[in-house]
């Protein structure tokens, strides 16, 4: 494979990536984009309403806006440490041994 095909198949790539992120945006209009955790908590209250919580959240969100912006963080330092990790017991497999 050339440089410049290798260049073609990643545009291709990001694209597609793209599409699978907008189509839901386009296509399903007024619906909410929900986690599960708000499902789990109709459920639950369905299942049995008595039910308390064992504990509250330390820290409330101002928004859902707010909620995915620490969601998304979190998600990213957590890929970073074990993209590093990897890394690391790769480039210490690599080495030449003393």
């Amino acid at each position: 494979m050339n440089q410049s095909s290798k260049s073609l198949n990643n545009w291709f790539l990001i694209l597609a990536v793209l599409g699978l992120a907008i189509a839901p945006l386009i296509f399903v209009r007024g619906a909410e984009f929900g986690g599960a955790d708000g499902e789990a908590e109709t459920v639950i209250n369905e299942i049995q309403p008595e039910y308390k919580p064992w504990f509250t959240s330390i820290m409330t969100p101002a928004s859902k806006e707010v909620e995915s912006l620490l969601f998304a963080s979190q998600a990213a330092v957590g890929a970073g440490v074990v993209g590093y990790a990897i890394g690391l017991y790769k480039g210490r497999s690599q080495q030449p041994k003393e």
